[in-house]
């Protein structure tokens, strides 16, 4: 068949798209670039929050429109949605042909020939035990993502994560160190470990290393970067601090989500942590790693928030001088306790509250990436910004940085003199380059 995979959420999605690539090329289908040339279409759906809820049944509408006007079209959902009541509801109610959760992504060869062969729909949302072995890197690949766990244990009160990834389940270190090196040997630049909670890697199993250990290890098959996400405060521990500050190839970037300033709210989340502990491993990692920059989430107007809940939040935000946040406002997910149990706070409050966040964080932002002008930055060099005018790249601090595009033949890692600043973006000039990747005019 001819298919065609749409990806929404975050960077696990990405890595469950990839896997389903290969097991499709691998049984002799083909992958197309536009839904408008797919037998097939399959969305990989995140429903972490309302809006890609609404896009999904938005698309979902569109090409149930096509069928009844008679495209002969298959239509397939994975990812998160697929495993909750509201998304085999959408299932249902839009003729979807295929329903695979996240636990059972490798069930796509079979769920095609039940439509091909049977003309039946297949629907498989088991949590396997057993993670996929070994994936092939895909051609000129600058960015490699790899799964090392699958699922959370943690069951804060507005997340669907744990019904969605199912309990906390780690790969095995030979598949995981398998994978690392083939894209290590394919000319991969940087390296995502990706997992619900990555700190929780090889919890509870003697056969496998800490999360610590594995870092190390997998920085030490020579691929020039290394980062991970995402972390939770409560396995955040010092051993892990430590392989960062030790190994040269690990990027001094460190993501951990603190959802808000207040314990009173963080009780309500059912987060495990204390304002005051969070504090106390921020300063560690200041203290081990120069120059860290640290991103944060953050949730604002959680039930039950008061203003004097959300002033400890922004008095966090300037304790910690965050490098840049993600700020959402709370957005009640079906099947959660806060759900449940919480009642919402009026949308202004939680619009008025963002704004100011937003304010909040577009001053420290600022400040943060100021200091790096006049100094020279290892970039990796992606893509070809919207304009035309720019290639996009990221440093090792997970910098968002443009150079002039007449600067560059090849895609891959610069050295980049910082000549300006931005809340968000860093621009800067070549200085030089560490590795030649990719001919630029295959990303134009």
């Amino acid at each position: 068949m001819l298919v065609h995979v749409i990806t929404h959420g975050c960077q696990m999605n990405e890595y469950d798209t990839h896997t389903i690539l290969s097991e499709l090329v691998a049984g002799g289908h083909q992958i197309v670039d536009t839904p408008a040339d797919a037998e097939l279409i399959i969305l990989n759906t995140c429903a972490v929050r309302g809006k890609p809820v609404e896009k999904v049944i938005s698309l979902l509408g569109e090409f149930r429109k096509q069928k009844l006007a008679g495209r002969d079209l298959t239509v397939g959902m994975m990812g998160c949605l697929a495993q909750l009541e509201e998304g085999q509801a959408l299932a249902k109610k839009f003729g979807v042909d295929i329903l695979v959760g996240p636990g059972a992504i490798t069930d796509i060869l079979k769920a095609i020939e039940a439509v091909e062969t049977r003309g039946e729909s297949f629907w498989s949302l088991d949590f396997k035990d057993d993670l996929h072995s070994y994936l092939t890197p895909p051609p000129n690949t600058l960015t490699g993502f790899l799964t090392i766990m699958r699922g959370c244990n943690h069951h804060c009160t507005y997340c669907i994560v744990p019904q969605t990834r199912g309990p906390e389940v780690s790969r095995s270190l030979e598949s995981i160190m398998h994978e690392a090196r083939a894209m290590q040997a394919a000319g991969v630049q940087e390296i995502y470990l990706l997992g619900q909670n990555v700190n929780s890697y090889g919890l509870g199993r003697p056969d496998l290393p800490s999360f610590a250990e594995l870092l190390r290890l997998v920085a030490a098959t020579g691929i020039p970067r290394v980062k991970f996400t995402t972390s939770h405060p409560m396995n955040f521990t010092s051993d892990v601090i430590d392989a960062m500050a030790e190994c040269d190839n690990v990027c001094k970037y460190i993501h951990l989500p603190v959802q808000s300033g207040s314990d009173r709210v963080l009780r309500r989340m059912a987060r495990e942590y204390r304002r005051a502990r969070y504090l106390e491993i921020i300063a560690e990692i200041k203290a081990k790693i120069p120059d860290v920059v640290i991103s944060t989430d953050i949730i604002v107007g959680f039930p039950g928030e008061t203003e004097e809940d959300f002033e400890a939040t922004l008095t966090l935000y300037d304790e910690v001088g965050f490098d840049h946040a993600y700020m959402f406002m709370y957005s009640a997910r079906p099947g959660t306790p806060s759900y449940k149990h919480f009642k919402d706070l009026p949308r202004e409050v939680k619009t008025e509250r963002l704004g100011r966040l937003i304010e909040r964080q577009k001053y420290w932002s600022n400040r943060r990436n100021a200091r790096w002008v006049g100094r020279n930055l290892r970039v990796l060099v992606k893509e070809v910004a919207t304009d035309g005018q720019y290639l996009v790249g990221h440093s090792d601090q997970n910098h968002t940085v443009l150079v002039p595009k007449e600067q560059v033949r090849t895609l891959g890692l610069h050295e980049v003199r910082i000549d300006s600043a931005t809340p968000h973006t860093l621009y800067g000039t070549v200085a030089g380059f560490a590795t030649e990747a990719i001919p630029l005019m295959m990303a134009s």
